[in-house]
């Protein structure tokens, strides 16, 4: 069965995808970014607030697929500024601290607003 979440961003319809998409036992939840659902970014300047905030959104959406953060087993990070590595070193150890999922983070990235300084990206499985 495939069960899909939707979030109040009008790129999903443009773009004809999902928030996160649950087949199974596995859930993939889509680049995330520091926009607020009134289009607001959260944290501007600052990529560990953007980063607690982005966990946030990603772990309300987990919730709403039955999942939660200790089910995410890989994260996918892109930031426009590698030099600010720690920030989101710090706010990952954070969140995933005795998780441990797997995790790549890739650099100099262009995001889609010069506000945005990271998008992150989950994959998450439930065990039975």
């Amino acid at each position: 069965m495939r069960r899909k979440v939707r979030s109040t961003g009008a790129f999903e319809e443009q773009a004809a995808y999902c928030r996160a998409v649950k087949v199974g036992s596995f859930i993939a939840v889509a680049g995330t970014t520091a926009f607020d659902e009134h289009g607001n970014v959260v944290g501007e300047g600052s990529v560990y607030r953007q980063t607690k905030y982005i966990f946030q959104k990603i772990e309300a959406v987990l919730k709403e697929l039955g999942a939660g953060m200790s089910d995410v087993i890989r994260t996918r990070t892109f930031m426009t500024d590698v030099s600010q590595c720690q920030d989101w070193i710090r706010a990952h150890k954070e969140v995933f601290d005795g998780i441990e999922p797997v995790a790549t983070c890739i650099g100099d990235a262009v995001l889609m607003d010069p506000r945005l300084l990271i998008e992150i990206e989950v994959d998450a499985v439930l065990l039975d």
